[in-house]
């Protein structure tokens, strides 16, 4: 299931990098994340993503690979979100992530936060 989800991720990328009238939006969003406890390495995550963004609000997911430290794995996440100026020196923003791999329950993220420009 997790390699057709990957497969269908990539075509749909394809074709969305492919088209002229989403080009000017679209965008690749490689990013790596790891944990540590303490001194400990609990895990990592590669993330391969392709985004489509339309004013303040965007939308990407494509595979990742998940390291725990002794096994890696392939699998999906994505994630959307929304910033918006409040004042001109503050911008709030809020986003919703999700992840799936074949050996673990999917996991859920939300991030709210600001930013103040001084």
């Amino acid at each position: 299931m997790i390699k057709s989800l990957i497969a269908s991720g990539v075509a749909a990328t394809a074709s969305v990098l492919a088209s002229p009238v989403l080009s000017q939006s679209v965008y690749v969003n490689p990013e790596y994340n790891a944990g540590f406890s303490g001194a400990d390495f609990v895990g990592s995550s590669l993330e391969l993503h392709a985004g489509y963004q339309q004013g303040p609000f965007y939308i990407q997911a494509g595979p990742a690979l998940s390291n725990d430290g002794s096994d890696s794995e392939w699998g999906f996440s994505g994630k959307t979100g929304v910033s918006a100026a409040v004042s001109s020196k503050i911008d709030l923003y809020t986003e919703v992530g999700y992840a799936k791999f074949e050996d673990v329950d999917a996991s859920y993220a939300l991030k709210l936060g600001g930013k103040y420009a001084f």
